[in-house]
């Protein structure tokens, strides 16, 4: 344990953790495998716990990355359009197109906002506002809020786990990302319950 918490500070103080949660906040936004929040989160924790890495410069470095991380999965989404493969022409798949456009034209803030606290989520979004023609000069400023709101808010999770637990920069980490996978399990479950009424009232109508 002791080795594995030499390691963890290590790592914490290195210059090299910049680095690494600027390359994983830019490839999480359009490849959702990568855990951004999880290193996030982590980082913040053990910081707070041990007083190694700068928290505010952490916050820049991921949101900065979480930003070029959706544009790109912007840009994707343009480049692909939404009639390129032949499921994109399926009859569902083209309603659910219109559904989306509909959604970014009528409340465009809160989808793409809401959309980047949601790791799957954040990629269909951003690449459905890319392909449908959603204006890149709408885009890129709710994408710069969206990383900086999202950025705040790991760090608090963080910044919760390390002061609960100082000294242990292992289990501070392990705590933060506990609470954000917790976090992130409420969140889909209220925009699953949130879609089946909005599903429910249409089939009512």
């Amino acid at each position: 344990m002791d080795v594995i918490n030499e390691l963890i500070m290590q790592v914490v103080a290195s210059p090299w953790l910049y680095l690494v949660l600027f390359g994983v906040t830019i490839l999480d936004g359009f490849f959702p495998p990568v855990p951004s929040e999880t290193v996030l989160v982590a980082a913040a924790a053990v910081a707070v716990s041990t007083g190694g890495a700068d928290l505010l410069l952490l916050g820049v470095v991921a949101a900065i990355g979480a930003a070029i991380g959706d544009n790109i999965a912007f840009l994707i989404g343009r480049r692909v359009g939404t009639v390129r493969f032949s499921w994109m022409r399926r009859p569902r798949i083209v309603a659910v197109f219109a559904s989306a456009q509909r959604a970014l034209e009528n409340r465009s803030a809160v989808l793409i906002l809401g959309a980047r606290y949601i790791p799957v989520g954040r990629v269909a979004v951003n690449m459905s506002a890319g392909a449908l023609g959603f204006a890149w000069r709408r885009f890129l400023p709710l994408s710069l809020i969206g990383g900086l709101s999202w950025s705040a808010f790991s760090l608090a999770i963080g910044l919760l786990a390390g002061s609960w637990i100082t000294g242990q920069p292992l289990l501070s980490a392990a705590l933060g990302i506990a609470i954000a996978l917790l976090v992130g399990l409420v969140i889909d479950r209220l925009v699953a319950a949130r879609r089946r009424r909005v599903t429910a009232v249409q089939l009512a109508g």
